[in-house]
Formats: structure tokens, C-alpha cells, sequence
């Protein structure tokens, strides 16, 4: 039988974890967790997520403060906000919301985060201290570390003798993904859009990671039976019998077929998406407890 990773469960759990550290900080130190979150512009999408992370900040116990930026905001304005909120120590995370508006540059404002208030993981010093091993040192990635959380919920937190296959190799995913099952003792190969016979690696995989934005392009056949896998992928296709112009979301995997062979998959949505958001709570708190001088707790 196939195992469905129950991603909504799963976060639920990291949630509780986090209102329980956080409840100690503030009763043990006297330091209430604080979480800033700027968004600039009026992307519906992008400000969905905003109040959806604001919101869950609030409910696990954190100051959670939004900044809402014109559309115009220079980078000047945009710069100078990441710089005053580095500079409050009420603040324990910092995420500037993407994407930026086309004229803004984001990686300069991202790269002015202080590494140790950057709770997206996406600063130059936390992806090194990844890359490097060093787990306790950085702030991870939200969503490879919610990913990795899933697979250590089937496989373990040693993965010897496995192989895993992360398709994707972005900065924001595949690399930090690709790094944390190493850091588990996987044998790992990053495949992606150059990669030949792309299928023939997948079937390899004891652990099969899908992240590049194409849907439901992991057919059955690329799937190892009982293989876990994971599907990161969130993409938007017609859905006809919905009605005319309806849609629906699908993964980078056909769920469908591949459940018949996988000992255990994520649906999308329900699997690695509710896991980014309790990650980044878990990444505040972490960030408030090292700020604080304590050892923080493990997630």
C-alpha cells in the first residue's frame, strides 16, 4: 500500500512544536519571538502569502510585524527598511516577500539581510554554512528543509545506502535540497534539463525529489517501486470539466499513476507546501533563541 505524506499533519505538528519553544523563550529569557515581513506592490498572489505568514506568526505566539510598500518604493526605500529592520532587536527574522516589483532588485536587498535574522535561508553565508555541513550554524531554506522533514518522516534521519535524485537545481530548491540529503548520507545526483535520459536516473532513486515546474512530468515508469517521493512542483493547469476558464493545481508528478508504485508520495496541494510556512516559524525561533544565547530546538 502506498503511504499519501500527510504534509497539512505533518506542519500541524511543527507548529505545535514552535508555539511550545516559543512559549519558553518569552517565559524562561523574557524574549518574545518577532517576525518582519515586507511586501511591496499588489500581487494578489504575493499578498496572499504575506497575510497567510503574518497570520501564523500571530498564532504561534511571535510579534509578527507586516510592512506594506507601494508599488513605486525605490530600492533606496526598500534598502534603507531592511537596514532599520536589522537593526531592531525585537526582530528575529526578516523576509522580503518575492518577487520584487520588476524595477526593484532583489538579490541586493535579500543579501542585505543580516545572515542570522535571513529566516528564507536565501543569504550567501547561510547557503555556504548548507553547503558546507554546517546545519547548526545557518538558517536552512524553508522549503527543502519542510521537504526534508517529510522524508526523514518515512526513511529516518540516516539515509545510508540510499539514492536519491533531486530534478532541479536552483538556488531556492534543488541546490539546498540536493545538500541536506548528503548531509543525511545519501548518495545523491542532481538532475535537471541537461541531464540524459533523464527517466532511466529517476528510476534509480530511492528517493525522488520533483522540482522544476513542469507539470506532472514524472510519469510511472520514472518511478523505483517503492520509492519515496517528493513532489515540490506547483503548477496551474486548465480544468475543463470544472467549467470554462476553471483551473487546478497539479504537481511536477502525475499523482495518480505514480501512487500505484511509490511506497510514498506527496499530493500537491496538501504535501510540501503547508511545511514552508511551519518552517519559516520554526527558522524565527531558532533565529530568537541563538540571539538570545540559548541552544535553540531542533524542528
Amino acid at each position: 500500500m502506498t503511504t499519501t505524506i500527510d504534509g497539512k499533519q505533518v506542519a500541524a505538528t511543527v507548529i505545535e512544536a514552535v508555539k511550545a519553544a516559543a512559549g519558553k523563550l518569552e517565559k524562561e529569557a523574557g524574549v518574545k519571538t518577532g517576525l518582519a515581513v515586507v511586501i511591496v506592490g499588489d500581487d494578489p498572489a504575493s499578498h496572499a502569502y504575506v497575510s497567510s505568514k503574518s497570520r501564523m506568526a500571530k498564532e504561534c505566539g511571535f510579534t509578527s510585524v507586516q510592512h506594506t510598500l507601494p508599488e513605486e518604493t525605490t530600492q533606496e526605500e526598500l534598502a534603507a527598511l531592511v537596514q532599520k529592520l536589522n537593526a531592531d532587536d525585537t526582530i528575529h527574522g526578516i523576509l522580503v516577500q518575492l518577487p520584487l516589483p520588476r524595477h526593484l532588485q532583489s538579490e541586493p536587498i535579500i543579501q542585505s539581510i543580516l545572515p542570522e535574522k535571513d529566516v528564507d535561508g536565501l543569504h550567501v553565508v547561510n547557503a555556504g554554512k548548507l553547503a558546507t555541513g554546517d546545519l547548526e550554524g545557518g538558517l536552512i531554506s524553508c522549503t527543502p528543509a519542510g521537504a526534508m522533514v517529510l522524508v526523514r518522516g518515512i526513511r529516518g534521519g540516516d539515509l545510508s545506502g540510499l539514492n536519491a535524485v533531486v530534478i532541479g537545481r536552483s538556488n531556492l530548491f534543488g541546490k539546498p535540497m540536493a545538500a541536506l540529503l548528503l548531509n543525511a548520507n545519501a548518495t545523491v545526483t542532481s538532475a535537471h534539463s541537461r541531464t540524459k535520459d533523464l527517466a532511466a536516473v529517476c528510476r534509480n532513486a530511492d528517493i525522488l525529489v520533483a522540482a522544476v515546474g513542469r507539470p506532472q512530468m514524472v510519469k510511472a515508469d520514472w518511478v523505483k517501486p517503492g520509492a519515496t517521493v517528493i513532489d515540490v512542483g506547483i503548477n496551474r493547469v486548465p480544468a475543463q470539466e470544472r467549467g470554462e476558464g476553471k483551473s487546478r493545481l497539479v504537481g511536477d508528478v502525475a499523482f495518480g499513476e505514480c501512487a500505484e508504485v511509490a511506497g510514498a508520495i506527496t499530493p500537491v496541494p496538501g504535501g510540501v507546501g503547508p511545511m514552508t510556512i511551519a518552517m519559516l516559524m520554526a527558522n524565527t525561533v531558532i533565529a530568537a533563541y541563538r540571539r538570545a544565547g540559548l541552544k535553540p530546538p531542533r524542528f
